[in-house]
């Protein structure tokens, strides 16, 4: 995903609302969604407004098309619905909310995405990383905390779903190891003896 400033964040984000409401079912929805939106519009600067939308044009993830009339309409490309999907979702980046007891299991995650789908592979590496995983040998990651449904959700907005898989282990023969990169940095935990007793 493209590194894009928080008023452009939440332009997209606001098209994408009103996407919503065009798509929206339910006669209740409707109006919750187009109330949240004109609220967010109205907590934009106009003239960061003004210069995001050119950004966000430039950038093609908004398309900007000139009528006769005088009047331009502003829409989402492709790749600005998957820039707004996926910062509706997450922001800037992916937010883990670690527990303070550590439950005792490994999350793998395991991946082999082929080359049309390389951008969504340095996304995914990348995410990974900041997230704090840690790599065992190359596609393969593993992590001490739930994030099944965070990466999910990630596969899903690239249509990688086929691609990624996700494990959850007991254990691993190299867990020692593993336990002192993880947990060296709590507070609460003093020495290796204590993190080797988890």
């Amino acid at each position: 995903m493209r590194k894009i400033g928080i008023v452009q964040q939440k332009i997209l984000v606001l098209f994408l609302g009103t996407i919503a409401c065009g798509l929206s079912g339910s006669k209740g929805a409707f109006p919750r969604i187009l109330k949240a939106t004109r609220q967010e519009w109205r907590r934009i600067d106009q003239r960061n407004f003004n210069r995001s939308l050119r950004s966000l044009c430039e950038q093609k993830l908004l398309k900007e098309t000139r009528h006769s009339d005088g009047t331009i309409t502003l829409k989402l490309t492709e790749q600005g619905k998957q820039q707004a999907r996926y910062t509706n979702l997450f922001g800037s980046t992916i937010k883990m909310n670690r527990p303070k007891k550590w439950d005792g299991l490994w999350r793998l995650v395991l991946f082999d995405i082929p080359e049309i789908k390389r951008v969504f592979r340095d996304v995914l590496r990348n995410h990974l990383k900041k997230i704090g995983f840690r790599e065992l040998q190359q596609s393969v990651f593993i992590f001490p905390f739930p994030c099944e449904k965070e990466i999910a959700c990630l596969t899903e907005l690239y249509n990688a779903e086929s691609f990624v898989r996700i494990a959850t282990l007991q254990s691993i023969d190299n867990e020692k190891e593993l336990k002192r990169q993880f947990f060296s940095k709590n507070k609460n935990i003093k020495s290796y003896k204590e993190i080797d007793k988890l």
